[in-house]
């Protein structure tokens, strides 16, 4: 069983199946919820995660064009999860919510032409410019 949560404890949640992919994105919107840095997240099966607590959803479409759904935590404000209107039946949780941060494992890097100059980029991993094809 993988588990998780936010800063403060409000929010956790669990998950019965492993990620499906791993992702590093230097788009400018998770450069700005990831502080100047990247997001690192996986993507799960929405039907195999459970979550306990409360949860508050900011909508935004993503660089990508799709109309995204980002949830938090409203008391600490930690992100926990972010989930595309087009593809439903997956979420991305955020490595840092994640209890055991290794499962989140990055097989890619996108949004790389995104990047700034500084920024630290895995050469061991394969890099894409911007939106990778959907995630099966």
């Amino acid at each position: 069983m993988i588990t998780g949560g936010c800063l403060c404890g409000a929010v956790r949640f669990t998950v019965s199946e492993g990620p499906i992919v791993g992702r590093v994105c230097w788009c400018r919107t998770c450069q700005k919820l990831g502080a100047g840095g990247p997001a690192v997240g996986a993507a799960f099966k929405s039907s195999a995660v459970t979550v306990t607590g409360e949860l508050r959803d900011y909508e935004s479409v993503a660089d990508s064009g799709n109309k995204m759904h980002r949830k938090f935590c409203p008391i600490c404000g930690t992100p926990l999860f972010s989930q595309a209107e087009s593809r439903p039946h997956l979420v991305f949780i955020r490595a840092g919510a994640l209890d055991d941060p290794e499962i989140a494992k990055p097989s890619s890097t996108i949004w790389v032409s995104s990047a700034p100059s500084w920024a630290c980029i895995d050469q061991t991993l394969p890099q894409v410019p911007g939106q990778p094809p959907p995630v099966a």
